[in-house]
């Protein structure tokens, strides 16, 4: 047992904790690749979008991957920003308004923003209308993707942004020494507390961020079959 632990009992707990909230993190962090990647194919595919996926760097630290995913989270609202603009640039205000009038029917909205597409892209499906729509529409998802913007951003300058995210298998000492750097061991319970919330904000925000894509990707399954 380290001196440490001895003048401090609750360290190896702590340290099992904090071992524990890094794990969930990652886990969590891979499933929001996994599903951004999913909103980046049908982008690709059906808006024109040229957003390169992403993955988890296993060499990097949680900082690092934090700022991969903050930036593809980016790209993705400013694609939906300029569909936005598209749309309001060439339909009439009537029409624009349409889109967003909660009373108006889908399958209209769909219609109009089709024959948007047809002007840009010379020709335009139906799925790629219905996409741009349901993205436009979602104020769940936009909201979502800021919400998980500004928490990435947190957990990036948090105790833990620091600590490479293959660390799991370095050993106690080692996490402990890669998470702490300067600060005072007994600091440790203050760095666990302040990152419980920090996850659970996160991976509730990450529900919200995976359901609403899921939302749009299903549509689109349900579309070309």
């Amino acid at each position: 047992m380290a001196l440490s632990d001895l003048l401090y009992p609750d360290n190896p707990k702590r340290k099992q904790e904090l071992i524990h909230l890094h794990q969930e993190l990652l886990d969590c962090m891979s499933t929001n690749f996994r599903a951004t990647n999913e909103l980046v194919g049908v982008l690709n595919e059906h808006l024109g979008c040229t957003i390169t996926p992403i993955e988890m760097r296993e060499s990097s630290t949680v900082k690092e991957n934090c700022e991969i995913i903050i930036q593809v989270m980016s790209e993705i609202q400013h694609q939906v920003q300029k569909i936005d603009s598209d749309m309001k640039e060439k339909l009439e205000p009537v029409l624009y308004q349409k889109l967003y009038d909660i009373k108006e029917p889908e399958l209209e909205k769909i219609a109009i923003a089709q024959r948007v597409f047809s002007i840009i892209f010379g020709e335009a499906t139906s799925t790629a209308a219905m996409v741009a729509i349901k993205l436009l529409g979602s104020n769940h998802l936009s909201l979502t993707v800021s919400k998980l913007i500004g928490l990435l951003a947190q957990i990036a300058a948090s105790v833990l942004g620091g600590v490479s995210i293959t660390i799991i298998g370095l050993g106690l000492e080692m996490i402990l020494h890669a998470i702490l750097g300067a600060v005072e061991r007994s600091q440790l319970l203050t760095a666990v507390r302040s990152y419980e919330k920090h996850l659970a904000e996160f991976k509730a925000a990450s529900e919200k961020y995976q359901r609403a894509i899921h939302e749009v990707t299903s549509l689109v399954r349900q579309q070309v079959q």
